[in-house]
């Protein structure tokens, strides 16, 4: 029997938060986890779909985004996330796989975000 080893540990009852591209194509990383257990759709590559939420930093091309239209995108989850307190959002580290940015590139653009999302520990240093 074969087990499926994630990456991305499963928490039941929240919302998995993950790096995507505008073309909605989920074939690897945080994206193809977000395909297979959480209901990311294909060719939905901004918001949320079942217990999945897309944040983009490839463009429909799959070229990286540059960190303002990332930063955009960040900024409306963190709008999505307030609005939805009943919510807890577990926010993988965006942006730092295929992207190619660094934690310190990215982290940032998370420090204003609510108490109901649960931060990358490589985050959490970075943003004391």
């Amino acid at each position: 029997m074969i087990v499926h080893r994630s990456k991305y540990p499963f928490h039941p009852g929240k919302i998995f938060v993950f790096g995507s591209n505008l073309a909605g194509i989920h074939g690897a990383g945080a994206a193809r986890e977000a395909l297979e257990r959480y209901g990311a759709i294909p060719r939905a590559g901004i918001g949320r779909n079942g217990m999945s939420y897309a944040i983009p930093t490839k463009d429909f091309h799959i070229k990286t985004m540059p960190l303002a239209s990332i930063a955009a995108h960040v900024d409306d989850f963190i709008n999505y996330a307030l609005e939805h307190r009943e919510l807890q959002f577990f926010i993988t580290p965006i942006g730092t796989g295929l992207a190619g940015y660094t934690h310190a590139q990215i982290a940032p653009m998370f420090r204003h975000a609510p108490d109901n999302c649960e931060l990358p520990e490589e985050w959490k240093e970075l943003l004391k």
